[in-house]
């Protein structure tokens, strides 16, 4: 198979790099850029780990190939807070103890950072159907939806 040469905008840093075409967006992020953030899951798309925003859009990025990303920007759980201090709703991810074991929170981070976006004041049922696609494996979603909530809230003071 012929590769390709591809460009990627990730957390405002373009890259050229030239990839298989069966090559997943998740494996350049993390093998080939080192943006380990997004997480292997299920490989199905159904668990959500690998969530990263592509050019605004929350995607999974395990359904996706390299390829399919050409020319856009890609924004992972570590272009949100690129001084090294927490967002807002990672912040209240660690104040309501949304984080469990961790593996599941940066895509977890990234679907709720985008549905906020245009969630003025989402109720808890709204939360959870955002973050359906989802999978908590220590099963802490009362805390996660709790974080979401919070963190809405916050944002709806700031209006």
């Amino acid at each position: 198979m012929a590769a390709h040469d591809i460009s990627l905008t990730v957390n405002g840093t373009e890259h050229r790099l030239t990839v298989e075409p069966r090559t997943l967006l998740l494996t350049v992020l993390r093998e080939e850029l080192g943006y380990t953030g997004a997480n292997f899951g299920c490989d199905t798309g159904r668990c959500g780990a690998c969530t990263v925003r592509l050019d605004g859009e929350a995607i999974k990025s395990c359904l996706r190939f390299a390829v399919q990303a050409d020319g856009a920007e890609v924004e992972t759980v570590e272009g949100l807070a690129p001084e090294g201090e927490l967002t807002p709703l990672q912040e209240q991810f660690r104040e309501h103890h949304g984080l469990q074991c961790g593996y599941c929170t940066p895509g977890m981070v990234m679907t709720a950072d985008t549905y906020l976006r245009d969630a003025e004041a989402p109720t808890r049922e709204e939360i959870r159907e955002a973050i359906e696609g989802n999978l908590c494996r220590c099963t802490g979603y009362h805390n996660i939806v709790d974080a979401i909530e919070a963190t809405a809230a916050k944002r709806g003071e700031e209006r």
